[in-house]
């Protein structure tokens, strides 16, 4: 997906032109295997390193553009948001100290990358899904001005006919719907990359979709989105619902998504993947290639496969196979996608170890896995790593069911290190490794589970943007340290990040708690939940869920005095008493408007309504709560001290 000027609004002469491309690449890569002109024996690893640009507010900073210009190095590119940078090691052969020198090379990127970031003030964090990340921030403004990301998000949209809807369950609770293919933008990985033989692909491929799993387990470290506490690595379902295409009315069919596990072991060779995925999915870019692949074979040249390549970059398979050429040789390769970025170089190397020695230490172990395993307990380890990380229950070899925990202390590091002795990595650097994975589990502080224990302890007397706020600016200082997550110290409330940007609109801080009553409860119900919940406020609504009204306490005030004076009864509905149409705002509405019309508009609350749905409420106690701390610091002076910097 290196191709930056694509072509999606193409017609069907074009399409077919590009299927013809595609099919006549494929023909090519089955003659290649024929001949065996494929590179053997070599075994190379490399990898891919996203991350997120922020402020000095731990806001999503999009200059990513003038950064890559700053920098001038090829091995970064852009990404989908302009608040995203992936740069690209270079392969390393796997032995000695391959690890070691895949951390350093992250490290002098990294570097890089943060010297070229200051000038444009911004800095770069290693994390799964930015905890600021804000629904705000996925707008078409926010997308990288490449006719690549445009032309995959009009493809993608005419695919699925209508918008994006994302609905995940955690702790909390998070329902969306986006128009854009922004929300993939959330994702932030470190993909590995294993050359494997040709004769080898189909066992090596097995084996990476088995270990996906418990590698998993003990990697995860993206457990909140928009502030909701959901999976332990919410990027697995998040990716997986932002860019599927599939309509509603195919529920009944048999259909894959385009991001997905697979449905079945591989069997015959890596020809299978890429059949399967030329056949289940429509094609989303129709550019051709000059090359004609089978032409160049002819002529004793290696073909670079276009086509496949570019079909091959827009169907996401969690473990992908690709094709590459390197030293004018052609090879074959396993991208593992399932690892996410940060928390720090070294949990990634850790990540990367054990998934690389557990590829080698299966195999001298089992040889075929298929015959030990059934492809459903993989796929089901799979998600259940993804909801849970270390707490997840996995089946493994010989259909037992053990704790993530057990199976990875005391069975899979113990195979993953035979498996880098195997491959002659230097013994240091395995100890150094795996330690952090064994160190990881035993404490089970995964990236995921620190940010949701600091997130959790930072509740009381702080909005949610607060915590998200605080969390990112605790993730970027700590990962500066180069300690692994599971070393790093708890946010303490005197790190707490009060900034003017966590409440600059109602929907960072309104209360989404609610208590309503229906237009046809009795008044009793709203006196007996203003008396249970000590609130002052509650929204009525009708059978639909629309707002209607809101019932104050002073209203319930008069409502009881007219009755105390006998001028009514008490079968009264709450439709009699309610302020009927009243003036609400949406979440996007700033702060500084809603205080405006609480004030012209003399109420102590405004519903908050997005598509005609109550989604929370702001009354006069949110904005006091809010501007208490503001004014004691403007007072204390630290206000002026701010505004001088």
């Amino acid at each position: 997906m290196g191709i930056q000027d694509l072509n999606a609004a193409a017609d069907a002469e074009q399409r077919r032109a590009f299927m013809r491309s595609l099919l006549r690449d494929l023909q090519a890569m089955e003659q290649m295997l024929e001949r065996g002109l494929f590179e053997t024996g070599v075994r190379r690893i490399g990898a891919e390193q996203e991350v997120v640009l922020i402020d000095a507010s731990c806001h999503p900073a999009p200059v990513n553009q003038a950064i890559l210009e700053a920098l001038g190095d090829e091995h970064f590119t852009t990404e989908l948001a302009r608040f995203n940078i992936e740069y690209n090691l270079d392969p390393i052969e796997m032995g000695g100290n391959c690890l070691s020198a895949m951390e350093s090379q992250i490290n002098l990127y990294l570097s890089r990358l943060r010297r070229a970031a200051m000038d444009a003030h911004a800095e770069p964090i290693l994390t799964g899904i930015l905890p600021s990340l804000e629904k705000d921030d996925l707008s078409l403004d926010n997308m990288t001005p490449m006719p690549r990301y445009r032309a995959l998000n009009d493809a993608l949209n005419r695919l699925r006919g209508g918008p994006a809807k994302l609905s995940l369950k955690g702790v909390d609770e998070l329902s969306v719907t986006h128009d854009s293919i922004m929300l993939e933008a959330c994702n932030t990985s470190f993909q590995v990359h294993f050359q494997v033989d040709p004769d080898d692909f189909v066992r090596a491929y097995n084996i990476a979709q088995a270990v996906a799993g418990p590698v998993m387990c003990a990697s995860v470290n993206s457990p909140l989105l928009f502030g909701r506490r959901l999976w332990r690595e919410t990027r697995i379902a998040l990716f997986q619902q932002s860019v599927d295409t599939r309509q509603v009315n195919e529920s009944l069919r048999e259909s894959q998504a385009r991001v997905s596990f697979g449905t079945h072991w591989v069997e015959d060779s890596v020809l299978e993947l890429f059949k399967e995925d030329i056949a289940r999915f429509r094609t989303i870019f129709a550019d051709t290639h000059e090359e004609d692949p089978l032409a160049v074979l002819e002529a004793g040249g290696v073909p670079k496969l276009w086509s496949l390549r570019l079909h091959n970059g827009t169907v996401y398979r969690w473990n992908r196979p690709c094709y590459g050429v390197f030293g004018g040789k052609p090879h074959l390769r396993i991208e593992n996608r399932i690892l996410p970025s940060g928390p720090t170089p070294v949990d990634e190397i850790a990540n990367a170890a054990l998934w690389f020695g557990l590829m080698r230490g299966m195999s001298d172990r089992y040889g075929d896995v298929t015959a030990h395993m059934e492809f459903d307990d993989a796929a089901e380890n799979f998600t259940s790593a993804a909801r849970h990380g270390l707490e997840a229950q996995l089946r493994w070899i010989g259909q037992e069911s053990k704790p993530a925990r057990e199976l990875i202390l005391k069975d899979l590091i113990p195979m993953a290190r035979e498996g880098l002795r195997a491959e002659r990595v230097d013994a240091a650097d395995i100890d150094r490794y795996l330690g952090v994975i064994e160190g990881r589990v035993s404490s089970g502080v995964t990236g995921a589970e620190w940010i949701v224990r600091n997130f959790g302890s930072l509740r009381n007397g702080t909005n949610r943007a607060e915590r998200t706020y605080t969390i990112t600016r605790a993730i970027a200082e700590r990962g500066k340290s180069g300690a692994p997550v599971h070393q790093w110290s708890a946010v303490s409330g005197s790190e707490l990040i009060g900034s003017p940007r966590s409440f600059q609109r109602v929907g960072q801080f309104m209360t989404t708690d609610l208590f309503t009553v229906n237009e046809s409860d009795i008044v009793d119900l709203v006196a007996s939940l203003m008396d249970w919940k000590h609130i002052r406020h509650i929204p009525v609504e009708d059978d639909a869920h629309r707002l209607v009204g809101v019932v104050s306490h002073r209203s319930l005030l008069r409502y009881l005095a007219r009755l105390k004076q006998g001028q009514t009864t008490q079968a009264v509905p709450v439709s009699d008493i309610m302020q009927k149409n009243p003036v609400s705002v949406t979440p996007e509405t700033p702060t500084l408007e809603a205080m405006r019309i609480m004030r012209d508009h003399r109420i102590g609350c405004l519903p908050v309504i997005r598509d005609e749905k109550l989604v929370g409420i702001v009354t006069e106690h949110d904005l006091v709560s809010l501007s208490g701390p503001l004014l004691e610091r403007f007072l204390s002076g630290e206000g002026d001290a701010d505004a001088s910097r």
